[in-house]
């Protein structure tokens, strides 16, 4: 089946616009219990479809458990080279750690052996078109990689970063505190 009917499917069984909301100027954000509404920037729009084949390719619904799969399998497979998605990907995996932290870990050691779809540098015409098959088989990796010590370090590397991330408005704020009660 080809990702564009993929997609048209995940869209459905998980409630979001036909499109993935690509036009909108908003996204809602479901986070501590909170409906967030968040401006959708164009770097957002323009690796929308991206995202979403990523929880096509690996199975995962658009929950936390799943949004902290992709967030860890995103950064294994390098999305932090793409400086903003690599961001929202970090802040993802800071906050899906506390709450699903076994998903980030399987997100991540998956990853380790696939190339990320970013990365294919296909565009959204060429992806729509695309086999599903053939995109499992072009993004495995020829030679496979275990969670080694290089692996975990590189895993320790990138919770401590998120979560540096995930809790920068609270460090503020507690900074900006302990300042002012001087």
């Amino acid at each position: 089946m080809t990702l564009d009917k993929l997609l048209t499917e995940f869209y459905a069984k998980n409630g979001i616009p036909k499109d993935g909301g690509i036009d909108d100027d908003t996204f809602e954000f479901k986070v501590f219990g909170l409906k967030l509404n968040l401006p959708n920037p164009e770097f957002r729009r323009e690796a929308l479809h991206i995202h979403d084949i990523q929880h096509i390719l690996n199975n995962c619904d658009t929950s936390w458990k799943g949004e902290g799969f992709i967030a860890g399998w995103e950064i294994s497979t390098g999305i932090w080279k793409h400086f903003q998605l690599g961001f929202l990907s970090l802040w993802a995996m800071g906050y899906s750690l506390w709450i699903y932290p076994k998903s980030v870990f399987k997100g991540f050691k998956k990853g380790i052996n696939e190339i990320g779809i970013i990365d294919l540098k296909i565009s959204k015409s060429n992806f729509m078109k695309m086999e599903y098959s053939e995109l499992i088989r072009i993004t495995k990796k020829e030679n496979t990689t275990e969670m080694n010590f290089l692996q975990w370090t590189k895993f320790l590397f990138w919770i401590i970063t998120s979560q540096i991330i995930f809790l920068f408005p609270l460090i503020a704020i507690g900074i900006g505190l302990t300042f002012i009660m001087k």
